[in-house]
């Protein structure tokens, strides 16, 4: 009973008509310049990307999604990663600039492996974005804070500062009360002797 309920593959028009693209990709890469057949290569990707573009936050304004023409086309995905072919023409090298230099992501000649990387990069730069802009409303939050405990204890020295002085004129001036109130006693008390 199990052998007659196999699983039947799942057949999508999409990914057959990539399939067909990348064929002719691949036919045509030896009549065409290698420079068109990068480009179309890099357009397969954008094309396997543009769901994934459809989600992104409108205001992520850091990713391009674009195709840069020049001698070695490049798929730019932000500022500082793209993707581009490999010497071979038919792998993809998605790579990243650094302040160390120039990384290298992931390469493979399976559009849809760069596709998934690429998504997960993508992932990876929003979580990013979250977190740094969780991280300034804390530090304002926290520095708030920081000001108004600061205010609460310059305040309260102050507030013992004037103490501190108000209290040391009473007691200067319990001091001369009690020792006059002494002298008072003890000439009441003190024996004549006329």
């Amino acid at each position: 009973m199990d052998e007659q309920k196999k699983t039947e593959p799942v057949r999508s028009l999409g990914r057959a008509i990539r399939e067909v693209r990348i064929a002719d990709v691949e036919q045509s890469s030896v009549i065409v310049e290698l420079g068109d057949t990068e480009r179309a290569r890099l357009e397969l990707l954008g094309e396997a990307l543009e769901d994934v573009a459809k989600e992104l936050p409108d205001d992520m304004e850091m990713l391009t999604f674009q195709i840069v023409p020049g001698r070695k086309p490049r798929f730019w995905v932000d500022i500082t990663s793209f993707v581009e072919m490999a010497r071979d023409k038919r792998s993809y090298r998605f790579l990243k600039d650094t302040r160390l230099g120039r990384t290298v992501l992931i390469e493979s000649q399976d559009v849809d492996d760069v596709a998934d990387s690429v998504t997960h990069y993508l992932a990876e730069r929003i979580i990013e974005r979250e977190k740094a802009i969780e991280s300034d409303y804390l530090l304002a939050k926290m520095g708030d804070k920081a000001i108004n405990v600061e205010a609460a204890g310059q305040a309260k020295r102050d507030r013992n500062q004037q103490r501190g002085g108000m209290s040391g004129v009473w007691w200067f001036f319990f001091g001369i009360i009690a020792g006059a109130i002494g002298l008072v006693l003890y000439a009441w008390f003190l024996p004549t002797k006329f």
